[in-house]
């Protein structure tokens, strides 16, 4: 039975129990799946934020903030600057998940983003170990997500962007994992992270989606820093009347936040993306590449495409004629085009430039896109009819980099080469993987860390 039933939600204490199974966990309980889940984040994480260091969303987050650096505690990751813990999380959260090729849960949040860089961060300044960083980042994840999925999908569709307005709680859990918080900092530090909870979807194909994990794991360092001080908080942030849950739904249940903790671990559920855009449109990309390869398909031969896909696509993807990179990745339109022409869906692939290009734009108008409320979220079916009046059809039931099709070790290995060719010489980039697959092994997270100045 639920052991949150007959109680009010004010009563159900559900922060000091979060807080609690932070403080007294211990890694040997964590299982070995899910230690090894963590160091396959890492690596994909590290990948998708030194691939981006150059992007323009960074560099102008860079010129702007740049000035009021302070102390250079951290590595601002696949560059030469360094920053405080707090604007180095900040920056490093944003380069993380700007390419939209970061970590997503198989329901809510994209994990990763808000909380590796806040204590990588952390770790830099203040010496830890592989074992306890590890620790740190699954009890964040944990958080996080259990925290997101308390509240959703109302919140989401409300329109708030979750990885943000969960990630902050990661953040914060993680870090006041590392500082060694006791029960009370633990409910202050979770209840100062969700003072500061905020991201809006309205944001999406614009600098400031990148900008909302960045800023939580920005503001969860933050909040673990001040519970380590002293600084107060509600310690019933989650479940009081005018708290988190409440206030950001009216379908709040707490007991997904304590139920099975412990026992069951968010990370296992993780997924890794083979394409730089929102993982809703994966499969209608894999639909394409597979109909390009069996057929040899090219743009010139086609007179329309036909997409079929869940509810989500659209509602996120619906851009028909993007006019930058950022919106090409809210294109599901752009990115049937460019796996078409392209044979890839990479970062190249959701480029300005490409984005831009009259072959791109004519295929893009040739799409049309249908949604059926039966197809699932990682389904998509697509037809297309050529010229000379032949149709060829392609169903994928569940998408590359889905928990039923899921990237190997390899393929994140491959990823992260990729993504990090222009930035990283082979030899730092050879160092930091097998740093990443043993990061257990460290005894100081911050010799991983050096790996990603350039």
């Amino acid at each position: 039975m639920n052991h949150l039933q007959g109680m009010s939600m004010e009563d159900a204490d559900v922060t000091r129990q979060l807080a609690q199974f932070i403080v007294e966990s211990k890694f040997d309980t964590l299982p070995s799946s899910v230690v090894k889940e963590a160091s396959r984040a890492i690596v994909n994480c590290l990948g998708c934020a030194i691939g981006a260091a150059q992007h323009d969303t960074v560099n102008f987050a860079m010129a702007a903030l740049a000035p009021f650096f302070g102390s250079p505690q951290a590595q601002i990751w696949g560059r030469s600057e360094r920053a405080d813990i707090l604007h180095a999380a900040l920056i490093n959260g944003i380069s993380t998940h700007v390419l939209d090729f970061d970590d997503t849960h198989f329901r809510a949040v994209h994990p990763s983003a808000p909380v590796l860089p806040a204590i990588f961060a952390l770790a830099e300044w203040r010496q830890f170990s592989g074992k306890e960083l590890v620790h740190a980042y699954v009890l964040g994840v944990e958080a996080e997500i259990r925290i997101a999925l308390s509240v959703f999908p109302e919140h989401y569709d409300r329109g708030w962007h979750i990885t943000g307005t969960a990630g902050v709680f990661g953040a914060a859990a993680a870090a006041g994992k590392l500082l060694k918080l006791n029960v009370e900092q633990m409910t202050w530090a979770l209840g100062i992270a969700a003072t500061q909870s905020s991201g809006l979807r309205e944001m999406f194909g614009t600098m400031c989606k990148s900008f909302h994990p960045g800023h939580a794991a920005q503001g969860g360092l933050a909040a673990a820093l001040m519970a380590e001080k002293g600084f107060t908080s509600s310690t019933r942030a989650l479940e009081a009347k005018r708290g988190f849950g409440q206030v950001m739904s009216s379908r709040f249940d707490p007991s997904v936040i304590t139920n099975a903790l412990g026992v069951e671990y968010e990370l296992s559920k993780n997924m890794y993306k083979p394409f730089a855009c929102g993982l809703v449109v994966h499969a209608v990309i894999d639909a394409c590449l597979q109909l390009r390869h069996q057929h040899h398909l090219k743009a010139e031969d086609i007179a329309s495409v036909k997409a079929t896909v869940g509810p989500l696509v659209l509602e996120l993807t619906g851009i028909k004629q993007p006019k930058t990179g950022l919106e090409g990745k809210f294109s599901v339109y752009h990115a049937m085009a460019v796996a078409i022409i392209y044979g890839a869906a990479g970062e190249a692939q959701f480029s300005s430039e490409v984005v831009c290009q009259s072959d791109v734009a004519n295929l893009r108008s040739l799409i049309e896109v249908e949604v059926d409320p039966t197809v699932r979220k990682l389904e998509g079916y697509v037809t297309v009819i050529l010229k000379d009046g032949r149709e060829i059809k392609c169903h994928v039931s569940d998408a590359l980099g889905s928990l039923a099709h899921p990237m190997s070790n390899q393929d994140l290995e491959d990823k992260f080469r990729s993504l990090t060719a222009n930035i990283l010489n082979t030899k730092d980039a050879n160092q930091l993987l097998e740093q990443c697959w043993n990061i257990t092994q460290l005894d100081d997270v911050g010799s991983l860390m050096r790996l990603t100045s350039i």
